[in-house]
């Protein structure tokens, strides 16, 4: 509704005002025949949270926070160390692959 009601004429706002009487009086009506009156309560905003229960919801979430932060990162495991004979097989074997690789000519650069 974009008009103003500063722009409409008397007749116009007498009009307007014996419509949404009418109107009330229907939705009283269906409510009664429905059997209830939420078909004409208005719709309310969000309900509040009392302070008590935010105090509870708070204090639950800065004990979750403390025990995280409370607990120490574990310790890095230890790097395994390859014995030098590991590392020899290793190698050789590498050392084959390529060997074979370059015989057969498929080596990329």
């Amino acid at each position: 509704m974009n008009i103003s009601l500063a722009n409409l004429s008397p007749a116009h706002l007498r009009r307007a005002a014996n419509l949404k009487e009418q109107i009330a009086k229907l939705e009283k009506e269906l409510g009664n025949i429905l059997g209830s009156a939420s078909a004409t309560t208005p719709i309310k905003g969000p309900k509040r949270m009392s302070a008590s229960a935010r105090a509870r919801i708070s204090a639950a979430a800065k004990a979750r926070w403390a025990k995280i932060k409370g607990k120490a990162k574990p310790a890095a495991k230890p790097k395994k160390k390859m014995s030098a004979a590991a590392k020899a097989r290793l190698s050789a074997l590498a050392k084959a692959r390529w060997a074979k690789a370059k015989k057969a000519g498929k080596t990329r650069l």
